[in-house]
């Protein structure tokens, strides 16, 4: 069994991916400053019999002295760690670089002096931007419009650097729209599908930032995780860059309605103007992920949908009984 460290581990994808690992009889070690994660998320652990195998550090990547300590040891890093949020990012530009590009740069100089094997990072489908062309390849030039997708763009760059230059193998997954259980509802920059969720659950009108019409390429957190564990050990780490989606789109206005059919509902959404940054179209070419690693989206978007509502149905009965 290997040993690795998962930053952001206790955030909405970190916690699966730790919870995947440790099922499957490796040593985990999460570093998160919970700055957007929770250690809530982490709770699932104890069902897996994590015991001595589950190493839990508070800290910051921006941290060289942090991410040193959390590399040592270590085969291989699965990176997580970031100030996700295009809208964040427009309103604060400056730590979103420091945080999803400095403190990348201090992750992957720690490993590379900790001699580990390899490091999986976390990219984004915002890099593309609003190119009409569909599906998006990775062969296609970035195209960002938002602070966000800026640091993604240069988090790749470094990545590649890093395994051409230095020698430390290096694979940057871009994730298309990811859900699942765990996805906080309640922030400010709460993805879609948990605040459609929330607010349908909760008897209010899901807001649509635009006319609905905008589509994006939905892909279920458990078929995230299978990326990323299967990057760590398959292909050549030369620093690619790998789309990782469910390789088909629905509108929101489709999405909302899917979401009616899985909670029983027929939502009326209030609509409000398209916001900075966002994109119109999504829709990702997963050939390359295939070809090098192997991956294969098994859940599909209804079955992700229902699987997340339960998730929120049962933390709702939990909260009224708690």
């Amino acid at each position: 069994m290997a040993r690795y460290l998962v930053t952001g581990g206790a955030g909405f994808i970190g916690s699966h991916i730790a919870e995947s690992l440790l099922r499957e009889g490796h040593h985990v070690r999460v570093l998160d400053n919970l700055a957007t994660g929770r250690k809530g998320n982490l709770d699932a652990l104890s069902a897996v019999g994590a015991g001595s195998r589950f190493e839990w550090i508070e800290g910051d990547v921006r941290s060289i002295e942090t991410c040193r300590r959390a590399c040592d040891g270590v085969d291989f890093v699965i990176h997580q760690a970031a100030l996700p949020s295009v809208q964040r990012s427009i309103l604060d530009p400056i730590e979103t670089n420091e945080v999803n590009v400095g403190g990348f740069v201090a992750l992957l100089k720690a490993a590379h002096e900790t001699g580990v094997r390899r490091v999986v990072a976390a990219s984004s489908s915002s890099i593309y931007g609003d190119t009409p062309t569909l599906p998006k390849s990775e062969d296609m030039p970035p195209a960002p419009l938002s602070p966000y997708a800026t640091s993604k763009v240069a988090a790749e760059s470094y990545a590649r650097v890093f395994a051409k230059t230095f020698g430390l193998p290096t694979v940057s997954l871009r994730y298309f729209n990811v859900f699942g259980p765990r996805q906080d509802p309640t922030s400010a920059y709460a993805a879609v599908i948990p605040a459609f969720i929330d607010a349908v659950m909760s008897g209010r009108n899901p807001t649509i930032y635009g006319t609905g019409e905008q589509s994006r390429d939905f892909t279920y957190v458990d078929n995230v995780v299978r990326a990323n564990l299967d990057a760590c050990t398959r292909g050549d780490g030369g620093g690619e860059a790998i789309n990782i989606a469910g390789g088909s789109r629905c509108t929101l206005l489709e999405l909302l309605a899917a979401i009616g059919r899985a909670t029983d509902t027929r939502p009326t959404p209030q609509f409000l103007p398209r916001r900075p940054g966002d994109v119109m179209h999504s829709l990702a070419a997963i050939e390359a992920a295939r070809r090098l690693i192997g991956y294969e989206p098994t859940v599909g978007l209804e079955e992700g949908l229902g699987r997340t509502v339960e998730h929120f149905k049962r933390e709702s009965v939990l909260r009224r009984t708690g």
